[in-house]
């Protein structure tokens, strides 16, 4: 398993992601739900609800970068976000992890999100994720594929029996609403809830 097999297009991406196992410390995640990002309007995926969609910045520069590195950023200045860069080396695009069932490190990851009130609460919502598994802004960058990181990417087989997998649109994007590029795992009870952003079009259901 290397880093190569994330060196496709977003989708696919996000596709091979899910089962496969997120390590920092002592705390194991499976990765059950997945949301993929494209880039820029000069490479094949654009997508403006992308960090990328605009153009590289300091901040979403390893987007651009070798696939299987860690892009972590804060949401609204309180959670951090966790996700896995995608596509070949210097195409921008990522996958966000947007759930995960705690595999082992359960004390650990319990201590981290008092809160919760099951273990399928922990890793809940892309948040609850990071804060689970102790990952933060100085994590940015890090090759999920050396071994000697202290944040390792674990793949699993891949996924071939499609009535496993749910398909949709994005959560909270006002961007691109519709794209379904958020994928997650039917059998799964740390599935987040789907909510559409207030900011994005109407759906007109009566076309």
């Amino acid at each position: 398993m290397s880093a190569e097999e994330l060196a496709v297009e977003p989708l696919a991406a996000a596709r091979r992601l899910l089962g496969a196992t997120l390590w920092s410390g002592p705390v194991g995640a499976r990765i059950v739900e997945v949301e993929a990002y494209g880039g820029d309007p000069a490479g094949p995926w654009h997508d403006p609800a992308a960090h990328s969609g605009r153009g590289r910045t300091p901040r979403n520069a390893v987007m651009f970068g070798p696939p299987g590195r860690l892009y972590v950023y804060f949401s609204y200045g309180m959670h951090t976000c966790v996700n896995v860069t995608s596509g070949p080396d210097g195409l921008a695009s990522a996958v966000l992890i947007r759930a995960g069932e705690v595999i082992a490190g359960h004390d650990v990851a319990r201590s981290r999100r008092p809160a919760a009130r099951t273990d399928a609460d922990l890793a809940r919502g892309p948040g609850n994720f990071g804060s689970a598994l102790g990952i933060g802004l100085d994590d940015y960058g890090i090759d999920l594929f050396d071994a000697k990181s202290p944040i390792r990417l674990e793949l699993a087989a891949e996924i071939t029996d499609q009535s496993a997998l749910g398909v949709g649109p994005r959560v909270g994007v006002s961007l691109a609403a519709d794209r379904p590029w958020r994928l997650w795992l039917r059998d799964s009870a740390a599935v987040s809830a789907y909510r559409r952003s207030p900011r994005a079009p109407r759906i007109d259901k009566s076309a």
